[in-house]
């Protein structure tokens, strides 16, 4: 029997289907597992299920060779070369579209938070600050009829552009790697446009593309300068899209407005600039964070792992490889 490590705590029940298939080293703990501690964890193992704190690399790899699955509860997977898989062989796979809708409303009220001063109101009102109402009383800006820009037009980020188009009338204004086709761009009342344009036109502006070494720092202090000064800039994306010191900085001389921030440069840990800051959201990387998504992520995860290690229905198929290459020799 095919021994796996599943690297994070996660929903039991779920982790226990494994348990019919495989022999399973778990993590209830939960325990962030260092490079030396993961490759000791990952001896002898032919599967994998893991979470965006784990970072497979050529490293691990070479130091674990019975390995031959990695199944990230993710959509996104910047922690695994997947390069470096592909030529060991490995299978990856990610959780795909479960968590599409969860996240566009997620990245859509935390547009909204910074767009209205949500966070800095209540912040207000806790420190009994509120002692009458003023004309200007922590005035924000609108959304509904503003226009929404969204760099990255995935499936998540047209899942944003259609609650804006639809439930607020806001143009859509884009930018991607490549342009929409037009009976969508129609359906989500959605422009493309050169980032230039994206980044002077927005008046709130969602980050949804994936992460890469292409779009670090895509979102820098030469790009916040580009921006409207009444602008907001929201990050659902992953942490390094935006330069988060020139965003502290840009926000604190109100270069823009606000800022909704989901994902930071070296999570858990973020610039502590931020923290001194009244116009910026922050919360701890949880656009995914209903309790039916993550656990669709999880069984989808599962899903992968049995099925990429041969087992179950989809034996030698699981439903979302983002290597799929490696698939074909088998």
């Amino acid at each position: 029997m095919d021994k796996v490590l599943v690297a994070r705590a996660a929903f039991p029940d779920i982790v226990d289907r494994l348990r019919a298939h495989f022999e399973v080293e778990d993590n209830p703990s939960d325990t962030v597992l260092d490079k030396a501690q993961l490759i000791a964890r990952l001896q002898g193992k032919a599967g994998a299920f893991t979470t965006g704190s784990e970072r497979i690399d050529a490293e691990v790899l070479a130091a674990c060779p019975q390995l031959r699955a990695v199944c990230n509860m993710a959509v996104g997977y910047n922690n695994i070369d997947v390069a470096a898989c592909t030529a060991r062989g490995v299978i990856v796979t990610n959780t795909p579209d479960v968590l599409t809708e969860t996240t566009a409303d997620f990245g859509f009220a935390l547009m909204m938070a910074a767009a209205r001063r949500i966070a800095e109101s209540e912040h207000y009102l806790r420190r009994g600050e509120w002692t009458k109402w003023h004309y200007d009383q922590l005035v924000g800006s609108d959304v509904h009829g503003a226009t929404l820009g969204i760099l990255g037009m995935g499936r998540i980020g047209q899942a944003i552009a259609r609650r804006g188009a639809l439930g607020f009338g806001m143009p859509v204004i884009y930018h991607n790697r490549s342009r929409l086709a037009p009976e969508i761009e129609s359906a989500l009342n959605a422009r493309y446009v050169d980032k230039a344009t994206l980044l002077r036109e927005s008046d709130h502006l969602v980050l949804v593309l994936p992460y890469s070494a292409a779009s670090h720092h895509a979102i820098g202090a030469v790009e916040l300068t580009h921006m409207k000064p009444t602008a907001t800039l929201t990050n659902i994306a992953r942490g390094g899209v935006v330069d988060d010191a020139a965003l502290a900085e840009a926000l604190k001389a109100r270069r823009i407005a606000a800022a909704g921030l989901d994902v930071f440069e070296g999570e858990p840990k973020l610039n502590p600039a931020l923290l001194e800051l009244p116009n910026v959201v922050l919360t701890p990387h949880i656009a995914s964070a209903s309790v039916a998504t993550r656990r669709a992520m999880a069984s989808l995860a599962v899903d992968n792992l049995i099925a990429a290690l041969g087992c179950g229905p989809q034996a030698g198929r699981p439903p979302t490889p983002v290597n799929p290459e490696v698939l074909a020799p088998r």
